[in-house]
């Protein structure tokens, strides 16, 4: 077996299982935002059999559960900042913990309402409020809004979406602890095929995704603590489609963000078949049986005739030696830019790091390049702002 070494795009655990090294190095990068402790990530890889996603499972589980029980103790022993890192801890290796299991697996969706009751434990704390977006046919998206205490009066937003297996309890270590640090309020949003909206009600993604971007809108703007005239949407990986598609038709937005930029979905998943390491989460977020299925389905998501109407600035961050490819992003902006977008591109460097796909191996860089660019289109004076 191959040593583990480091990479252009960061530490590479297990070298002959490429996908599982990929979460890993995510699960280590999300450390440095408060989503765990990396001698504690190290400590559950130790124990895993290399490849083994039954061993993922059991050793994530472990250091979640560990540190979920430590933040229910220092929460009664008044040790409330304590108690906040642990939940805060726990709910991403929950996160990771559930990755590798089985849609039909009962203890993917046990694990998952572990991980959103860590979540929710944190947020009480930070005057987080657990909210519910009224969508359709009686079906509402879960989501958090996040905004800084130490500010008055409305709020600028950020509406933020993860990707293929991203979703909201993650966002808070990718964009959401950056954009309430600089003043923005964030809404962190599971959208169709996302976090709670598919693993409950089954709701698989769409194309057309203005239509939950404008329902997060709407609700935003029934709220008398946000500024209506400063509202932007971010999407990572995936959501780096589904946040350019938004804000190209959703004119209400003032800003838009991929985090990660895909010029063409059913392009990227062409050469997937049923033997790839994330087949069956594309079949189930796309609502499929098989991924002949799935790609045929991914055809509509495509930015070609769509970016043309873009009206808002537009970031496109990209890893520069992202492991699923560089080029999506260059198509993207050069495109932009030729349809007249005021659009803007990124690429982190090895040199740098966090030139991993979203950043994954450093979010803390993804996140400031992200959020001073969106708080400079927002006319946000960082000087004037109180940090915590």
């Amino acid at each position: 077996m191959s040593a583990p070494r480091y990479e252009p795009f960061g530490w590479h655990h297990w070298p002959e299982h490429f996908f599982m090294s990929y979460q890993f190095r995510r699960a280590l990068g999300e450390t440095q935002e408060g989503g765990g402790a990396v001698s504690e990530c190290f400590q559950a890889a130790s124990r895993m059999k290399p490849g083994d996603a039954e061993s993922w499972h059991v050793e994530w589980l472990k250091v979640a559960q560990r540190n979920d029980r430590r933040g229910d103790a220092e929460e009664k022993a008044g040790h409330i900042r304590t108690a906040m890192n642990c939940w805060l801890r726990a709910a991403d290796y929950y996160r990771s913990a559930e990755f590798w299991l089985l849609p039909d697996d009962p203890r993917r969706l046990a694990t998952f309402d572990q991980c959103e009751r860590a979540s929710q434990k944190w947020l009480k704390h930070v005057g987080g409020e657990v909210v519910a977006v009224p969508y359709e046919k009686g079906i509402s998206l879960p989501g958090y809004f996040i905004r800084n205490p130490l500010l008055q009066g409305p709020h600028p937003v950020l509406i933020s979406f993860g990707g293929l297996d991203s979703f909201k309890d993650e966002l808070w270590f990718m964009t959401g602890r950056g954009a309430v640090q600089r003043g923005i309020a964030v809404l962190l949003v599971d959208g169709p095929g996302q976090g709670g909206t598919l693993r409950r009600h089954k709701v698989p993604t769409r194309f057309d995704y203005e239509v939950p971007v404008g329902r997060c809108i709407d609700y935003l703007l029934k709220r008398g603590d946000v500024d209506g005239s400063r509202i932007a949407v971010s999407g990572s990986s995936l959501g780096g489609y589904y946040s350019a598609r938004a804000g190209a038709k959703e004119h209400r937005l003032a800003a838009c963000i991929s985090h990660g930029a895909i010029w063409d979905v059913e392009q990227r998943f062409r050469d997937r078949g049923e033997n790839h390491a994330l087949a069956n989460h594309m079949k189930w977020v796309f609502g499929t049986k098989t991924m002949a299925e799935a790609i045929e389905k991914a055809r509509p998501f495509k930015l070609e005739g769509v970016l043309d109407e873009m009206r808002c600035p537009y970031l496109v961050l990209h890893g520069g030696h992202d492991v699923l490819g560089v080029e999506n992003s260059k198509t993207v902006y050069e495109y932009a830019k030729a349809k007249g977008v005021k659009v803007t591109l990124r690429l982190t460097s090895e040199e740098e790091t966090g030139a991993e796909h979203c950043q994954h191996d450093n979010p803390t860089l993804g996140q400031e390049l992200m959020i001073d660019w969106l708080a400079d289109v927002f006319g946000i004076d960082q000087r004037t702002l109180e940090f915590q």
